[in-house]
């Protein structure tokens, strides 16, 4: 029998996906003599061209990282989807977002301003930005088109699994190439990991009070965080009650709080809401002044609660219309 043929690829992401892939270790042996990889660009010399030639559905399963952020980046999806059986989204970028969703805050105009005009280390300020044509002496030259929004995978094409995390675990990796190869996944659209609160795994759990109240609010670097006791009873936002278990509690186990960076679990509408009302529930004053003090606390609200989930919330984006009305610019 044939090998099944798996591809890899990158999108708008860190490219720590890709590192989670060799950080299998001695364990990528075993995943490269079960398998084909016909297409993984950032390791190995393919180009566009060989997946174009392939049949539809050549390829067995994809693992595609990163959000959607560029015109070409759409495409290498669109044509990945085409030549796959199944369609992963690997890790926290292509599942929900990722960072690079919070440039939703902004469209991209803004962004170009910004980062072509405005930052400390633009020497020149010659009001050049990145433009999707060009016609120079040696003919027309083309960039991908550079989007307003940033999208999840499956807000473009049709996603058969999710492999959360930033980076996804080597163990779920591993997992679920094992589970592919054997051929018992889950059902279509599920998620390749544990579909419960990261709370229930935490090593920090006990440590909870029954009754968890906060009258404060403090950022890691401002406290000698308790290696053994709840970060939340410290006072420190952790994700973790409205986070997605089986990333190991990687980051508690780091003294850190949880970042949220596996999503929610499968009866959470919206992670960064989820967070919010859970931090709101038990902050412990009744006086709307003093709450409003502890509250100001949170430095980056968007940035804290939807961290890797705003193009896959509710929100999606900033309503840059709605602005643009109210301050009539």
């Amino acid at each position: 029998m044939s090998k099944p043929k798996v591809a890899f690829y990158w999108c708008a992401s860190c490219g720590g996906c890709e590192e989670a892939v060799v950080d299998l270790a001695e364990n990528i042996l075993d995943v490269v003599e079960a398998v084909d990889i016909v297409f993984w660009p950032v390791a190995l010399d393919f180009k566009r061209q060989d997946v174009e030639q392939m049949e539809d559905r050549e390829i067995d399963v994809t693992f595609l990282n990163g959000a959607i952020r560029l015109q070409e980046q759409e495409e290498m999806a669109k044509l990945l989807r085409q030549k796959s059986k199944l369609m992963i989204a690997f890790g926290s970028c292509s599942h929900l977002g990722g960072i690079p969703g919070l440039g939703n805050l902004w469209n991209r105009d803004e962004i170009f301003q910004r980062a072509y005009h405005e930052v400390p280390s633009m020497e020149e300020q010659n009001g050049k930005h990145p433009l999707t044509h060009f016609k120079a002496p040696e003919g027309d030259l083309e960039l991908p088109e550079f989007f307003d929004t940033v999208r999840t995978l499956n807000q473009v094409i049709e996603v058969d699994y999710y492999l959360p995390g930033c980076p996804p675990t080597p163990k779920l990796l591993l997992q679920a190439v094992q589970a592919i190869l054997k051929g018992e996944l889950p059902p279509p659209g599920s998620v390749l990991a544990p579909d419960k609160a990261l709370c229930e795994e935490c090593p920090r759990n006990e440590s909870k009070p029954e009754k968890l109240l906060m009258t404060d609010i403090k950022r890691p670097h401002q406290i000698h965080i308790d290696s053994e006791k709840c970060l939340l009873a410290q006072g420190i936002i952790c994700m973790g009650p409205a986070t997605r278990a089986g990333c190991e509690a990687l980051c508690v186990n780091g003294n850190m709080p949880c970042t949220g960076c596996f999503g929610p679990t499968s009866k959470v509408l919206d992670q960064g809401a989820k967070a919010l009302s859970a931090i709101a529930s038990i902050i412990d004053y009744n006086d709307e002044n003093d709450i409003q003090q502890v509250m100001n606390k949170i430095v980056d609200p968007v940035g804290t609660f939807y961290r890797y989930s705003l193009p896959a919330s509710l929100l999606q984006r900033r309503n840059m219309a709605h602005l643009k009305k109210e301050t009539g610019s």
